[in-house]
């Protein structure tokens, strides 16, 4: 049994994906106020209420935006798929 990666291309993986996330954490400089927070409790949630709501409003959006370029985007531009009795070219 061969497996679909070798070695070494797993491990260009694991450095890409290494080097984006740690490019995400490097590009915001920290400031005095939060090098001198208490850290959080361990029973603290890992997403906040406003993490929570940012994250499924965002979710809603790109929901809403896919189906109505799915369902509604083909017929108003004339192209084949269209909802039956809407003319097409």
């Amino acid at each position: 049994q061969d497996s679909p990666l070798k070695a070494v291309q797993m491990l260009w993986v694991n450095l890409i994906m290494d080097t984006f996330a740690s490019l995400a954490l490097a590009t915001e400089p920290p400031t005095e106020a939060l090098l001198l927070r208490k850290p959080y409790g361990r029973d603290k949630p890992l997403i906040s209420r406003t993490m929570l709501k940012n994250i499924l409003g965002h979710a809603a959006y790109q929901l809403l935006v896919i189906f109505t370029l799915l369902f509604v985007g083909a017929w108003p531009r004339g192209a084949p798929g269209g909802p039956a009795g809407v003319p097409t070219g």
